[in-house]
């Protein structure tokens, strides 16, 4: 009889297949516009809501600023974005969308779309599909900050 360790009953490996999968189906549209996955995400977050300090993105996209700075230096490169140091606190850095960046946002807008039909699922289905993985990353994130490290494997 098997063991508990067979890839096939592991969420976490669902979840990070799926990832694989969503990246493969997302680079041909992404390379229309001309962005990578990670920079698409970071132009949809200031599509939402534009005028943001590094960090907002970074609590929104989950990512360090020691990442997210980079990308927003590619993203200004290509110049649909500005950075400058706030007025009123010089330690932040807020990112606007330049005008070419504001008119990417037309051409990135039937990405979802695309995706909701390559899932080919009812959109109650895909609400409760994200509700529900939002509901895992929370519970995990939640044990994490809750777990303390032990050794219990120690070398002796």
């Amino acid at each position: 009889m098997p063991g508990p360790l067979q890839l096939d009953h592991f969420l976490c490996f669902t979840v990070y297949s799926t990832e694989h999968a969503f990246t493969q189906f997302y680079r041909p549209l992404l390379d229309e516009i001309g962005l990578t996955y990670p920079q698409y995400l970071a132009m949809v977050s200031l599509w939402s809501r534009d005028d943001r300090t590094i960090k907002e993105i970074g609590e929104a996209l989950s990512l360090e600023s020691n990442t997210l700075t980079p990308l927003v230096k590619r993203l200004e490169a290509l110049n649909l974005v500005s950075r400058a140091r706030d007025a009123q606190d010089e330690r932040q850095v807020r990112v606007r969308l330049t005008q070419k960046g504001r008119e990417l946002e037309a051409r990135a807008e039937c990405i979802p779309f695309c995706v909701a039909d390559a899932l080919g699922m009812p959109l109650e289905e895909l609400v409760d599909l994200r509700h529900r993985l939002t509901l895992v990353e929370k519970r995990l994130r939640e044990s994490t900050e809750k777990r303390v490290p032990t050794r219990s494997h120690e070398s002796r």
